[in-house]
Parts: structure tokens; sequence; C-alpha cells
């Protein structure tokens, strides 16, 4: 699993590595601001993707005595960073768009590096993204998931730098400014949707969806009558799940563990790398 993990993570940094010289290399030949902007977006990813590649070397290592319930926040924390980098490429690149447009300096030069860069970009992206999440998902990894719907989104920006670069060889040079601008909406768009996530992860914001499995579970386990405190929260690719179970009072000890060991393969069936924690009374202790 660690291996798997580490090798789509691995890979992305060294696509990183390629697109980010890439592109500002023939950034710097066209004068490109769309291309720079991407170079600079690049060069942001190639952080996230070292730090994905980090977090995912430490999430999967047992708890220790210094963390009980693992390391698996390290990956959230990843996520969190992704987002603050992606920030400071939008806001750069706004601010270089805006200034070229005000001052009229949009020309640029477009030759066959121009586009050819772009296409290689998108496919790489594409290549790395369905990668990236299809291990994502094979280990619930939030920090893999974070980076496939970056890179995901580099398809689309890259997209739209393309269109600006083919308006620029036509003759509207301002197209390019505006093709930045356009990167910097759309890498707006997955910074709050990574940010958000991240952050509701780091507070133990209880996700409604793993919220509904358990109580999926509970609501269908006939010797339950009922359950309170429910408290579930995630870290990283582990989730922790807290309970109090009613049940009919009477039963012994064995029939009552008995219970609590069927709930509990239920929920681990339900949600993968669960680790949860059943406190049973008897119906009439309120």
């Amino acid at each position: 699993m660690k291996n798997e993990k580490q090798k789509v993570a691995g890979f992305s940094v060294i696509a990183a590595v390629f697109l980010t010289g890439f592109k500002l290399v023939i950034g710097l030949i066209t004068g490109s601001l769309g291309l720079l902007s991407e170079a600079l977006h690049s060069g942001l990813d190639l952080v996230a993707a070292i730090i994905t590649w980090f977090s995912v070397r430490i999430s999967d290592r047992p708890p220790d005595e210094d963390h009980n319930y693992g390391h698996g926040k390290i990956e959230n924390f990843s996520a969190l960073v992704e987002t603050i980098l992606l920030l400071i490429t939008c806001a750069w690149i706004i601010y270089e768009s805006i200034t070229r447009l005000a001052t009229g300096k949009t020309h640029i030069e477009v030759n066959i590096f121009s586009y050819l860069v772009v296409i290689i970009s998108i496919a790489i992206d594409f290549t790395r993204s369905r990668a990236l999440k299809r291990v994502a998902k094979k280990f619930n990894s939030q920090a893999l998931e974070a980076d496939s719907l970056h890179f995901a989104t580099d398809i689309w920006s890259s997209i739209v730098v393309l269109l600006g670069l083919a308006c620029a060889h036509f003759g509207f040079h301002s197209a390019d400014s505006f093709a930045a601008l356009g990167v910097a909406l759309i890498v707006l768009s997955v910074s709050y949707r990574l940010g958000k996530r991240a952050v509701d992860v780091l507070l133990d914001k209880s996700p409604v969806e793993l919220v509904k499995r358990v109580e999926s579970v509970l609501q269908n386990t006939d010797e339950i009558t009922r359950f309170h405190d429910l408290k579930v929260r995630s870290s990283g690719a582990d989730t922790f799940v807290e309970v109090n179970i009613h049940v009919t009072p009477g039963l012994t000890i064995e029939q009552a563990h008995h219970i609590s060991h069927e709930v509990e393969h239920q929920v681990k069936a339900a949600i993968q790398r669960c680790d949860i924690h059943i406190h049973i009374e008897p119906e009439d202790n309120i």
C-alpha cells in the first residue's frame, strides 16, 4: 500500500519538475503571461507535489506514544498548504494581468513551442490526475485526492491558456492576459474547495456522509433499541467513531459483547480504515 501511494506521489513530483521548467523557458522566450502564470502555477504544483509525497510517507505510520490517533492529519495539513500556495498564485496572476491590460503591454510572441508546451502539459496532467484519483480512491487518501483535483483543474487552466495563445496568434494579444485571469478564477475555485475540506477535517467537523453510513448500520441492527452521542471524525485516511448504544436489559456480558462486535464489523465494512468505540447501556439506564 505504502509503495503504491509513494510511487504515484513521486511520479507527480517528476511530472511537475518537467512541466515547470518547460513552461518557464517557453514563457520567457515568448513573453506570454498566460504561459508564465502557468509556469508559476506548475512551480507551486511542484511544491505541493513534494509536500504530498512527504505526507503520504508519514501518514500511514502507526500510532505511537506521542500520536495516539496516528499521523493521518498530515495529509489534511498538506491539503491546506496546497490551498495557501494556490492563493499566492492567484494574487500574482491577477496583479500581472490587470497591470498588462491597464498599460497596454500585452504583445507576445507566439510560436509552435507555445502550443506544444500547453498540449504536452494537458496530456501529462490528464495522466497523473487519473493515476492520483485511482490511488486516492483505493486508499482513501485526501492528500492524493487533493493533488488529483489540483491537476485536473490544471487541464482546464491550460485549455484557457491555449485559447489565449490562439487569439494572440491572430493579433488579439490582450487575450493572453484575459486567459491568465481565467486561470486565476479557476485556481480560486479549486482553492476554496481544497481549503474548506482541509480545514473541516483539521477542526474535526463531523463528515455528513460517514455519519449517515454509521447511522444506517445502527438503525438496521435489531438488537439496538436506540443510540446517542454519535461522534465521527476523520484524520487522513482514518475515521474514528464513538457511540453509545442501548440494548434490552438483562443480556449477559457475552451477548452484549456479541452485539457490539457485530456493529463494529458492519461499520468497518461500510467505512475503510475505521476505528470504532462502542459503549453499551441497558435500555432502562437513562
